[in-house]
């Protein structure tokens, strides 16, 4: 069963990718769901415009391109095949991708079976779209279903400073099941580079869905811990 991951238009996609790029080197399969405005907030901080019809070469260029901007960064192979089988050679193999306005797509139906959901960069427009069960967009709707049918839901908000609306938004969310994860890095992990901070942030979504990685340095109860070498 996959996970679906779902990128809204709120600033933050190298979250997005270090989270997609962790969830197949684990071995998992993902359904993707990128939104209309994320596309916009992709191309204003990538340069790299992400097309359905070509959605496999965009979102190979989207993992492999590190935090600070640099092309070439990661080595993600998304080749895939094409009848479109998975013989669980590559990762490619293991991502489904769904557009945002095919409403008759897996995701929208409880039937669909899926481990659950990630939103990550997750908006405060979309955080409101789900909370109130708007189902605007197969994004919105996924979330929904997935919080329906009682499956792991995490919300990965990026907005700030947050207003009382949206905060009792994330309330209602918290309050329906869903896990909110605010896009907020920590520096006790020993934080050197920006892919370092993003890789923390993306590590506690994956923590919150229970899925394992090596994205950040756990604390130890180690007062300095961060500032020294790791083992």
């Amino acid at each position: 069963m996959p996970w679906i991951v779902g990128v809204s238009g709120a600033s933050g996609t190298p979250y997005a990718a270090a989270v997609l790029r962790a969830l197949l080197a684990a071995g998992e399969s993902v359904d993707l769901v990128v939104s209309r405005a994320s596309r916009l907030t992709l191309l204003d901080e990538t340069g790299i415009s992400f097309r359905d019809a070509h959605w496999r070469d965009d979102l190979r260029e989207w993992l492999a391109r590190g935090a600070d901007g640099k092309p070439g960064t990661f080595d993600v192979d998304l080749g895939g095949h094409a009848d479109g089988e998975d013989d669980g050679q590559n990762a490619g193999d293991r991502v489904r991708y769904w557009a945002a306005g095919d409403l008759a797509a897996g995701p929208s139906s409880g039937s669909y079976a899926t481990k659950g959901m990630l939103i990550v960069p997750a908006s405060t427009a979309c955080v409101a779209g789900v909370a109130l069960g708007l189902s605007k967009d197969l994004l919105q709707r996924a979330a929904s279903v997935t919080l329906k049918e009682r499956r792991p839901l995490v919300v990965a908000v990026r907005e700030t400073p947050l207003n009382g609306q949206t905060l009792r938004h994330l309330v209602a969310l918290d309050e329906a099941g869903a896990s909110v994860v605010p896009a907020s890095p920590a520096f006790y992990a020993g934080a050197t580079h920006i892919q370092d901070l993003v890789d923390f942030v993306a590590g506690r979504v994956l923590d919150a869905a229970g899925v394992g990685h090596g994205l950040y340095r756990r604390w130890k109860g180690e007062i300095g811990g961060g500032s020294r070498p790791p083992a």
